[in-house]
């Protein structure tokens, strides 16, 4: 099994926690495959990185999330803010470009830094990044968020996850149908309606507003070096994020490469409704080995 070392690194605002698995630099010459997500932390790459004994892993907490406390006194994460860690940590590797695995707010983090940091990475696989300015109705996807938001002001994390849940699956644009809707009862979902009066979730909360509020820049993304690929899940067709990656697709002139199972297709059972993680990891194989 590869050794896993848990590592911090101090930079301005916060101790950034990493994990890596496999030696640094990495013995076969292949660069380090960094896997980021937002708000997800550390914990949920596991399962897909244990398909990659054979490269070097990277994942990490970002900033203010699980493991890396933050020192700044701000509870706002931006994608700038988030790429300009990940260009100090790959700095501390001392071994980029990197290949980065990039899903959901992580996949606009992975965005924006190509954009802003191009040397740093060789092959962006950006899963399913929410951006709502790449919809045709991106209106829409902003009053459906803001009324996800305004579910968990009023009533808590199972009444906003339940709003949550219903825009994230619903089929299509956000239409006065979607709107329509009685609101979702959090037992629909087998979560409890129970307020214990936090409004602090970075999910729900308006803290990571700026990653859905983000605006991809087509001209520095295509003039970077990086090969960038968007990806979505064979099961998430028809879908918010499903339509965010195959409108970002079509900003930078590709067509959405499928993966299989859905929007956390990489996960295992830990986390809720479970992808298929050894067939994600074939996929992406595959694809990081194409030139």
């Amino acid at each position: 099994m590869t050794t896993t070392q848990t590592r911090t690194l101090a930079v301005p605002g916060v101790d950034l926690v990493y994990d890596v698995r496999g030696p640094l630099p990495p013995a076969d010459g292949r660069p380090v495959l960094l896997m980021i997500g937002q708000p997800m932390t550390a914990e949920g790459f596991e399962a897909l990185a244990a398909h990659f004994t054979d490269r070097t892993v990277v994942t990490y907490d970002p900033r203010g999330l699980g493991r890396s406390i933050r020192t700044d006194g701000r509870s706002d994460h931006t994608p700038q803010q988030q790429a300009a860690d990940l260009h100090l940590l790959i700095g501390a590797l001392d071994a980029g470009p990197v290949d980065v695995f990039a899903s959901s707010g992580g996949a606009v983090t992975g965005l924006e830094l190509v954009a802003a940091y191009p040397g740093d990475v060789g092959t962006l696989v950006a899963h399913e990044p929410p951006i709502n300015a790449v919809l045709p109705d991106a209106a829409g996807a902003e009053r459906a968020q803001a009324a996800c938001f305004d579910a968990y002001q009023a009533n808590g994390t199972g009444a906003g996850m339940a709003a949550f849940v219903a825009m994230t699956s619903w089929q299509g644009e956000f239409t006065e149908d979607y709107f329509a809707q009685p609101t979702p009862d959090p037992a629909m979902f087998g979560m409890s309606a129970e307020d214990d009066g936090t409004r602090d979730d970075p999910l729900l909360s308006k803290s990571s507003q700026a990653i859905t509020d983000y605006h991809p820049d087509t001209g520095r993304l295509t003039a970077a070096p990086t090969r960038i690929v968007v990806a979505v899940g064979e099961e998430s067709a028809g879908t918010y994020t499903a339509r965010t990656a195959a409108g970002l697709a079509d900003l930078l002139g590709q067509r959405a490469t499928v993966f299989p199972s859905h929007h956390g297709g990489f996960l295992d059972g830990r986390f809720g409704y479970a992808g298929k993680p050894e067939e994600f990891a074939a996929r992406l194989r595959e694809v990081l080995a194409t030139d």
